[in-house]
């Protein structure tokens, strides 16, 4: 039924709804910098004290408000010393972006800027693919910083750029004229092909505090789908099932895509994880019941369990690789972390199979007690797994043996139990379920088949496990986005709210504050939503505001005073809280454990990500994604689907011959100093 729903949305044109629909499939048949900077930075120890949840007093509910003042309670000052020192933002949505009092939220690079040297300047109304390998993508998700001198003056952003909304990107092609892709041309398909990857761009801060783009740096550089090589990494390397007529060696990979959140190696790599990749791969056939077929392919079950063929883009009607039936293991060769050298603009990106086969969500990275590389991963789907991965090595001063960590190393994966334990699952070949009886020939074949993998060794199903953050002491949090498809039947003590729409926290503490342990202990930091909606199942700390609390955590970091970061992903579904995405500083210890207060929200329709500080907490980057596009239908004032000729916004150039385009955005102090301190 939902994959019904999804193709009628997108042949009616409505890609938001395909997404969404596409989303609720439930994909799981078992339910129908510098080293010495980033230790600095992230692995402090700190003592994390317990404190208790509580359910705010009841406040009125309330309904959206389009490009009005928000309506706001707030509630009394906390009684603790919240560790977050601003003057908390007032909820609601509109056009723009807002930032706490006391600070410039600045952006600092759009869709369609300039990045390599002798890049055009944008042109909307006359774009290519041509121009736009050479300019910053579509859809910033993932943001890291590289710092390339000691003061952390200059730098290198590493930004994801995930997926395209062809609706407001191209003139002429509304919602309403999409019917089966028949507005789509190879050309177009191109530019959207050019516009994913990732960009490499060079930043300063100048004496007066501000960053700007640092034009035609040697260092800038655009990863795409259309044409960055990639090679191929670990037990999957070379294996049949990733040999292709393009590559019979099955060792070099053109391009990554539908890059979502992603992570920050030790030794100063950039991690890019692919997550919604079974959502470019096409049929032109469907099945009896609408649904597009891929009863021809050779591994036609096991596609299944990823969702492909999606039919999301037109892609497959003019690359072969992305037709199953022309090329079935190409989509094999998608769903994996990336690494690319921000430093060297040639180096080959590499694709690490070692990490495992899935949607993943993130791919952050701490070290054990021992030295050993940890990366810590979501899978971005309803009834999905959380993972993990740790090196048999440890890391060191030599950046390449570094990178061979991520080829040699155990692949786990999270069974969370009732009382409060966990257990890491090992998916390694020939132990427990994970032997060619059961349809594993090899290791190449559990790290292909993660997912099944994971179904095998009886992992705990979450509700859309998206980023983790680690933190020194072996504690890491976990953002559960959201689930309106579990039922009262399928609830768990990690997954305790039937048709969550807002999703929750959790906390995990690895034995002896390890992070190579195999044990763990896990608790509920909070469960999102209203809590004056007695319904929803809310919990945070009495004392946040109307204004602090949120639903469907997605991102979230550290900062360098070791506080956590959240930043929100409600899609169409906003319209639930009445509130824009944002940032939301949430405290994880102390008497106002679970307290949370806003501190900049999107303009209407976008999504917020990449939240990432500089190492001297003085620089918060922010990617604001798909401005206009999120249920706009439900926006007051608003109420229908944008295009390009007629947006919900215009952020953020509000220009009326622009359409809105996703930005990264640079937050400030006003007159210097650290943000939040």
């Amino acid at each position: 039924m939902q994959r019904r729903k999804f193709l009628e949305a997108l042949k009616a044109g409505n890609k938001a709804e395909a997404f969404e629909a596409a989303d609720d499939i439930p994909a799981n048949p078992l339910l129908d910098c510098t080293i010495g900077t980033m230790i600095a930075a992230r692995y402090g120890r700190r003592n994390v004290l317990k404190g208790t949840l509580g359910v705010s007093a009841a406040v009125s509910l309330f309904g959206a408000s389009a490009f009005t003042a928000p309506r706001h309670a707030h509630a009394a000052a906390p009684t603790a010393l919240s560790r977050y020192a601003f003057g908390e933002l007032d909820w609601g949505i509109d056009e723009t972006h807002h930032v706490a009092a006391g600070y410039d939220a600045d952006i600092l690079l759009r869709w369609g800027d300039p990045v390599t040297a002798g890049a055009p300047e944008f042109d909307v109304m006359n774009q290519s693919a041509e121009a736009q390998l050479q300019q910053f993508g579509y859809n910033n998700d993932y943001i890291g910083f590289l710092p390339l001198n000691a003061e952390g003056t200059r730098g290198l952003l590493c930004v994801n750029h995930e997926y395209t909304n062809e609706e407001v990107m191209f003139p002429g092609l509304g919602r309403q004229d999409k019917a089966g892709f028949a507005g789509m041309t190879r050309e177009l398909a191109d530019i959207e092909m050019a516009a994913h990857g990732g960009s490499v761009v060079e930043i300063a801060r100048g004496t007066d505090g501000k960053w700007t783009v640092v034009r035609g740096s040697r260092l800038n550089r655009r990863i795409s789908p259309l044409n960055t090589v990639m090679a191929v990494s670990g037990p999957a390397a070379g294996h049949s099932r990733l040999q292709t007529s393009a590559d019979p060696s099955g060792r070099e990979i053109i391009g990554t895509l539908n890059n979502c959140a992603g992570g920050m190696t030790p030794w100063g790599t950039w991690l890019m994880a692919e997550e919604n990749f079974h959502g470019y791969f096409w049929s032109d056939e469907t099945g009896t019941d609408g649904e597009p077929d891929a009863s021809g392919h050779p591994e036609a079950p096991k596609l299944r369990r990823y969702g492909a063929p999606g039919n999301w883009y037109a892609w497959g009607k003019y690359h072969d690789r992305f037709d199953i039936r022309k090329e079935p293991n190409e989509v094999n060769r998608f769903g994996w972390v990336v690494e690319v050298d921000p430093l060297d603009p040639f180096s080959t990106p590499v694709k690490h199979t070692a990490l495992g086969r899935f949607a993943h969500e993130g791919a952050e990275a701490t070290l054990s007690a021992d030295g050993r590389l940890v990366i810590y991963m979501g899978d971005d789907a309803r009834f999905e797994y959380l993972y993990k991965y740790v090196s048999n090595g440890s890391v060191s001063q030599d950046r390449a043996a570094n990178s061979r960590l991520l080829s040699d190393g155990t692949l786990y994966a999270a069974r969370f139990g009732p009382e409060g334990t966990l257990l890491w699952l090992p998916l390694v070949h020939g132990q427990g379920p994970l032997t060619a009886g059961n349809g594993f020939a090899g290791q190449a074949d559990v790290l292909v088949d993660a997912r099944l993998a994971a179904d095998a060794l009886g992992a705990t199903p979450m509700d859309r496990p998206e980023d983790v953050s680690p933190r020194g002491d072996g504690t890491a949090f976990v953002m559960l986005t959201n689930n309106s498809k579990r039922t009262p039947g399928q609830t768990d003590a990690a997954n305790p709210r039937p048709g969550s729409d807002f999703g929750h926290i959790i906390e995990i503490k690895e034995d002896g504050g390890d992070h190579a342990a195999t044990r763990a202990s896990w608790s509920i930091l909070v469960q999102c939503g209203n809590p004056a909606i007695a319904a929803v199942g809310a919990q945070w700390n009495p004392e946040t505001s109307e204004n602090g609390w949120f639903g469907s955590p997605d991102n979230c970091a550290f900062d360098a005073e070791g506080r956590l970061w959240v930043a929100t992903d409600q899609g169409r579904k906003w319209d639930r809280t009445g509130k824009s995405d944002g940032l939301y500083g949430l405290e994880t210890e102390g008497a106002l454990r679970g307290h949370s207060k806003l501190f900049f929200r999107c303009p209407a329709g976008a999504e917020l990500c990449g939240p990432y500080f500089t190492p001297d907490n003085e620089t918060l980057f922010l990617a604001v994604q798909h401005p206009g596009t999120d249920g706009t239908r439900n926006l007051q004032g608003f109420e229908r689907d944008s295009t390009f000729e007629d947006p919900a916004t215009r952020w953020p150039d509000f220009n009326p011959a622009m359409p809105p385009r996703p930005s990264v955005v640079v937050v400030t102090r006003q007159g210097g100093g650290k943000i939040a301190v």
